[in-house]
């Protein structure tokens, strides 16, 4: 499965429900399982955004589907990055 990194920010929504974003991001993680993505870590930052997910999915496709769903809610805006570990770095690199 690949590995995706998702930057999280909030959107004005979002932040005027701040209280509930644990309760939204449980019916994500719910959500995202039954549709066979992998919600490796969820964590909320202080910074430049409000929150990192780390997603480990079957297909480009299954993590843009997952994702709109996200940005659909209307909570939050996300930038996602395809994250590959050392082997397939190295795996990349041989490939040259």
């Amino acid at each position: 499965m690949a590995t995706y990194i998702v930057l999280l920010d909030f959107t004005d929504q979002g932040i005027r429900n701040l209280q509930d974003s644990p309760h939204r991001a449980d019916a994500f993680n719910a959500f995202a399982d039954k549709a066979g993505v992998r919600v490796v870590g969820q964590y909320w930052t202080i910074g430049s955004h409000d929150g990192v997910l780390i997603l480990e999915a079957p297909s480009e496709e299954k993590a843009a589907s997952v994702l709109l769903h996200l940005g659909n809610t209307g909570n939050v805006r996300t930038t996602t990055l395809r994250a590959f570990d050392w082997a397939e770095a190295q795996g990349l690199i041989d490939q040259e």
